[in-house]
């Protein structure tokens, strides 16, 4: 079984013909939070929507998947006519009450008999059930295979995307980290000029300066939270890379990664990081909502 990434839209059909028997499966599937599978299928084959729920689940592991089972059949041992000759004779009497006591005469009532509900049924007799499922396997196996197949794809292409808006964020990160230094030396200059300004001359203590410049630097402080957000972004990449069903995986690691990005937002005292940090959120958030779609 392929390990790739998966969307979980798609879509897969599957036909089989074996021994006048004719078997239609269609798979199609949406967004959902957990794997939610339902079957519609003829009532002949009602026995089988158990096995058929667990063969799906062996491939499918997240989504809401509606699976279609259509089956045609022109084998005469599959179709048998049952007449109900007592409830016939019955309304054939009744028929003729009604004729006498109303003075019409002559008519034959069989081909209205025939026509009442209950007197002719047509039964599909209970078939061997391994026999059906080994006719029914081959459109199976094919839907199920197109389906995944058609998952893995569009799974593909969101990969591509979401490491691509990765690629992005580490370079938001990297402006950041490269900015913060600089605010606190600018602001160490503003600081600076504006005391000699307000004391007229008299020379600044250089240890005040320096007491009120590394308060500044210490609440600015981004460091840790640019850490982790390398050490979120490696992790994006390895899952991604690693597939099988990243969907969850992905979608706490991107919630880590909005809080720090939230932080360093709280933390930010200068319009670059700031204009910075609004974008970094940007592409946090469409991150986020590709992953929705990841099975």
């Amino acid at each position: 079984m392929s390990t790739g990434v998966r969307s979980m839209t798609g879509y897969g059909r599957g036909e089989h013909i074996a021994e006048d028997r004719k078997f239609t499966i269609e798979l199609k599937s949406v967004n959902h939070r957990y794997n939610d599978i339902n079957i519609k299928l003829p009532r002949s084959l009602a026995s089988l929507e158990d096995k058929i729920k667990k063969y799906i689940m062996q491939q499918v592991f997240r989504g809401k998947t509606d699976v279609y089972i259509g089956f045609e059949t022109f084998a005469l041992d599959d179709v048998e006519v049952k007449l109900n000759q007592t409830l016939a004779q019955a309304y054939v009497e009744k028929l003729r009450m009604l004729q006498e006591s109303l003075g019409l005469v002559g008519g034959s009532f069989l081909e209205l008999a025939a026509k009442f509900p209950d007197v002719i049924t047509i039964e599909k007799p209970q078939k061997d059930e391994k026999v059906i499922w080994e006719a029914l396997l081959p459109a199976l196996d094919e839907a199920v295979t197109r389906f995944v197949s058609m998952r893995e794809t569009e799974g593909g292409a969101l990969k591509k995307d979401i490491l691509t808006k990765a690629e992005r964020i580490k370079t938001l990160v990297e402006q950041v980290k490269e900015r913060s230094p600089l605010v606190v030396e600018e602001y160490r200059d503003k600081l600076n000029s504006r005391l000699k300004d307000l004391l007229d001359g008299i020379d600044v203590d250089p240890q005040r300066v320096a007491t009120e410049v590394a308060v500044f630097a210490d609440r600015g402080c981004v460091d840790e939270e640019i850490t982790r957000l390398r050490s979120h972004l490696v992790q994006l990449a390895d899952i991604l890379e690693k597939g099988g069903q990243v969907g969850r995986k992905l979608d706490f690691l991107v919630q880590e990664m909005n809080r720090e990005s939230n932080t360093i937002a709280s933390k930010a005292n200068d319009i670059q990081i700031v204009q910075a940090t609004i974008e970094l959120k940007s592409e946090i958030e469409k991150i986020r909502e590709q992953i929705q779609n990841l099975e």
